[in-house]
């Protein structure tokens, strides 16, 4: 699996007590938004609504402003905004691929932003097509290793989800990603609950079919740049690269 999902995760955990809190509330409230537009109000009977709402409540957004969302994207409220979701491409130091996703409302707005972060730290745009080739969609449910005081195996997980036949089940220290077809989400995600278990996130994603190994602490620290600068962007709901960066090279950077 990608080193990014390490990135991914650490930047999740930070933005609970930093100042760019906000910014991610704001994303995780476009999602709802997005989900309750497509398919409906009633979680109950729209899944991808149901896990944006988890989601978001996993992260501490307040309830009020989810049932705002909902009430928005379902058109029981006005004020939804009508979102665009666009794709970039690009590579960032060692020809790692980056793939971008924005959910926006000004098409210029996202590419200028999009281009800037990538540009000034290191990186190029890249033409359509040449990195969304290296990543498939994929279900991805998450996992907690630690929970109510039980430590969850691979074992608990592969036995939880057997019917469901998921494609892999990635160790990433913390967390467990358990991959699927984006058909199965759901019916993965059901598993691990009726297990008993608790999930940090279902989604569908982009998973790439290679990853490039990351042997140098410069390379990753000019990746790292370029990650950073995009999750800036306010237009930017997900990013995916297939880095892959060694424990020893991730902890020498954490000491920056």
């Amino acid at each position: 699996m990608s080193g990014h999902s390490k990135w991914a995760t650490t930047k999740h955990k930070k933005a609970a007590i930093d100042a760019k809190r906000g910014k991610l509330f704001a994303k995780l409230i476009k999602n709802i938004e997005v989900a309750a537009k497509i398919g409906g109000g009633d979680p109950s009977g729209n899944p991808t609504l149901y896990d944006a709402i988890q989601k978001a409540k996993k992260t501490s957004v307040p309830a009020d402003n989810i049932d705002r969302a909902v009430k928005r994207g379902s058109g029981a409220e006005s004020g939804g905004a009508d979102w665009i979701n666009i794709t970039y491409e690009a590579y960032g130091p060692a020809g790692i691929a980056i793939l971008i996703e924005c959910l926006t409302d000004n098409r210029n707005r996202s590419a200028s932003d999009v281009r800037i972060a990538v540009t000034r730290n290191g990186g190029t745009m890249a033409d359509i097509g040449s990195v969304a080739r290296l990543f498939s969609r994929k279900g991805v449910v998450t996992v907690a290793q630690k929970q109510a005081g039980k430590e969850v195996t691979d074992l608990d997980l592969m036995e939880a989800t057997l019917e469901s036949d998921p494609e892999s089940i990635n160790d990433e220290g913390e967390e467990f990603r358990i991959i699927c077809d984006p058909a199965t989400l759901v019916q993965v995600r059901t598993a691990v609950q009726e297990a008993g278990l608790d999930y940090e996130s279902a989604e569908v994603e982009f998973v790439p079919s290679f990853t490039s190994p990351v042997s140098d602490a410069e390379v990753a620290r000019k990746l790292y740049k370029i990650l950073d600068a995009l999750d800036d962007c306010d237009d930017v709901q997900n990013v995916y690269s297939n880095d892959e960066i060694p424990p020893e090279i991730e902890a020498q950077l954490e000491e920056d």
